[in-house]
C-alpha cells in the first residue's frame, strides 16, 4: 500500500487532475518565450556606419538625394565587405568614382575607412528595435549581445540551485507562487530598463524565476498524477510547450520592438499568479514533512472534485498512517543534493542522468538560441523549429509507451548527431533541414529525460535532482 492506491481511492486521474495540469501547463506557453527571447529582443538588424551629412555631400558632387535612392549611394560611403556593404567601416571621404560619377574635387579618391565613429544605421524590415540597435551592440560590442543570454542562463542555473532545496524545504505550491510573482514583476520591468547593466540584472533575476516556476510546476505536477498516467501528461505537457514556441514567433513578428514583447510574454503571469492559489500542495510532500493533517485535508479536497464525496469521508488519519507507514516513520533529515550521491545506486544514477541531461542541453540550446545563423527569415525558423517538435512529442510518446524510458531515450540521443554532420554540406536547404531534424531529436530526448528524472528519484529528492540537472 502507498500514495498511489490513496490517489487511486480519490478518483485517480479525475476532474482535479485534469483541471490541476491544465492550469499547470498554461503558463508553458509562455515559458518557451522565456529562454528563446534573445532571438528577438536581441536580434541584429542590418546596419551600416552612419553617414555625415549625406544630402551636402551628394550636393557637392551633383548628386540628389531622395529617399527612394540614398540606398543606391550608400557604395560611395560604405566600403564592400563579401557580398554586402562593411558593417564597421565607412570611408572618410565619399567615392563618387564608384557610383561612377566625375570626381569634383580634392581628396575623394582617398579610399581611406575608419570606423563608425558616429554611429550605426539600423534597418527596421525585421526588428523596429532590439538591445542590440537601443545600445549599439554591434562589431567590437558584439560579444556583448550572446553575454546577456549568458548572464541570463546563469540566473537560470542559481535559480535551480535556491528554488530546488527551497521547494523542499517549504513546499512545491509556495515556491511556485513566488516564483509567477517575481517572474511577472521583474519580467515586466525589464522593458524599463534604461541601460545595458539594467537589463542584464533583470534578465539574471528573471532567469532565475524561470527556474522556480519550472521546478515547482513539475514537482507539482507529477506528485498529483498517478504513474500510468504521467507519460501522458508528460508529453502532453510538452506539446504544451511547444505550442509557446510558435506562438513566441507570432508574438514577435507583430510587436518586433523589444520592451513590447517583454511586455507581451511576461505581464500574463500575473493572471497566473492569482489563479495559482487554487492549487493543492503536494499530500506526497505534505505526508514525508511530517504534515498530515493537511495532507488528509488536500486529499479529501481532491477526493470531492473527483466526484468521491464517500471517499473523502473515509480518509482519516488512521488510513493515511496505514497507507504511508513506512514513508512517514522514515528518519526526518533535512535532504541536500549530496543525497544524490549517497548510495552506490544513488550515484549510478545520478552520473548517467546528469550526461543525459548536459548532451540535451548543450544541442538543444545550441540550436534554438542563435536563429539568424541559419541566413532563413527569424520569424519563419523560430514556427519551423516550434512545428517540428509536434511529431518529435507525439512519436516519443508511442516510443514511451512501447519501448520503456531508456530504450527511448538512448534512441532519441542517437538521433540527435545528425545536427553534426551538417559541416558535410554547403548547401543552406540540406544545412538548414538536419538541423530542423536535430532540433526534433533532441526535443525528444528533453520529454524523455523530464520523465525519467521524476521517476527515477524519490519525493524528499526529487526538486534536488531535477535544479542539478538543469
Amino acid at each position: 500500500m502507498g500514495f498511489t492506491d490513496l490517489l487511486n481511492d480519490a478518483g485517480g486521474f479525475g476532474r482535479f487532475q485534469i483541471i490541476h495540469v491544465v492550469l499547470l501547463s498554461i503558463p508553458s506557453l509562455l515559458m518557451a518565450s522565456q529562454n528563446l527571447l534573445n532571438n528577438f529582443t536581441a536580434g541584429v538588424p542590418r546596419h551600416y556606419c552612419k553617414i555625415p551629412n549625406v544630402t551636402a555631400l551628394a550636393g557637392a558632387s551633383n548628386n540628389s538625394v531622395t529617399e527612394q535612392n540614398i540606398v543606391s549611394l550608400l557604395p560611395a560611403f560604405i566600403p564592400l565587405e563579401g557580398s554586402g556593404l562593411s558593417k564597421c567601416t565607412r570611408y572618410v571621404h565619399a567615392q563618387w568614382h564608384l557610383l561612377g560619377e566625375n570626381i569634383s574635387h580634392h581628396g575623394q579618391h582617398t579610399n581611406v575607412t575608419e570606423t563608425c565613429v558616429e554611429g550605426w544605421t539600423y534597418e527596421k524590415t525585421d526588428f523596429l528595435s532590439t538591445i542590440v540597435s537601443e545600445w549599439d551592440l554591434v562589431c567590437s560590442l558584439r560579444p556583448m549581445k550572446q553575454l546577456c543570454q549568458t548572464i541570463y542562463m546563469g540566473g537560470v542555473l542559481t535559480g535551480a540551485i535556491l528554488f530546488g532545496g527551497l521547494s523542499d524545504r517549504f513546499g512545491r505550491k509556495v515556491m511556485l507562487l513566488w516564483s509567477y510573482f517575481q517572474l511577472a514583476v521583474l519580467g515586466t520591468f525589464t522593458s524599463l530598463s534604461t541601460s545595458y547593466l539594467a537589463y542584464c540584472i533583470f534578465r539574471f533575476l528573471t532567469g532565475m524565476s524561470v527556474s522556480g516556476v519550472i521546478l515547482n510546476a513539475f514537482s507539482l505536477k507529477v506528485e498529483w498524477i498517478p504513474t500510468r498516467h504521467r507519460t501522458m501528461v508528460g508529453t502532453m505537457s510538452s506539446i504544451v510547450f511547444t505550442f509557446g514556441q510558435v506562438i513566441l514567433a507570432a508574438v514577435a513578428y507583430s510587436l518586433k520592438d523589444w520592451r513590447l514583447l517583454h511586455v507581451a510574454v511576461c505581464s500574463p503571469f500575473f493572471l497566473v499568479f492569482l489563479y495559482s492559489w487554487w492549487y493543492s500542495e503536494s499530500a506526497r510532500w505534505l505526508l514525508l514533512v511530517d504534515r498530515p493533517e493537511e495532507a488528509l485535508r488536500h486529499l479529501q479536497r481532491v477526493a470531492r472534485i473527483n466526484g468521491r464525496p464517500e471517499m473523502a469521508d473515509k480518509l482519516t488519519l488512521q488510513v493515511l498512517q496505514s497507507h504511508m507507514q513506512n514513508e512517514m516513520q522514515s528518519p526526518r533529515t533535512d535532504r541536500t543534493a549530496y543525497d544524490l550521491l549517497r548510495t552506490p545506486v544513488m550515484r549510478r544514477i545520478s552520473m548517467c542522468l546528469l550526461v543525459v541531461w548536459f548532451s540535451t542541453s548543450f544541442a538543444y540550446y545550441g540550436l534554438a538560441m542563435d536563429l539568424q545563423k541559419f541566413g532563413v527569415n527569424i520569424y519563419l525558423m523560430q514556427v519551423i523549429f516550434g512545428a517540428v517538435d509536434f511529431p518529435a512529442k507525439l512519436g516519443v510518446l508511442a516510443m514511451l509507451s512501447f519501448l520503456g524510458r531508456r530504450v527511448s531515450q538512448a534512441m532519441c540521443l542517437l538521433a540527435s548527431l545528425i545536427n553534426h554532420i551538417d559541416h558535410l554540406t554547403d548547401m543552406q536547404i540540406i544545412r538548414t533541414t538536419l538541423a530542423v531534424l536535430g532540433k526534433a531529436f533532441t526535443s525528444a530526448s528533453f520529454t524523455c529525460v523530464y520523465l525519467y528524472t521524476g521517476e527515477l528519484y524519490p519525493t524528499v529528492l526529487k526538486s534536488h535532482a531535477t535544479q542539478d540537472k538543469r
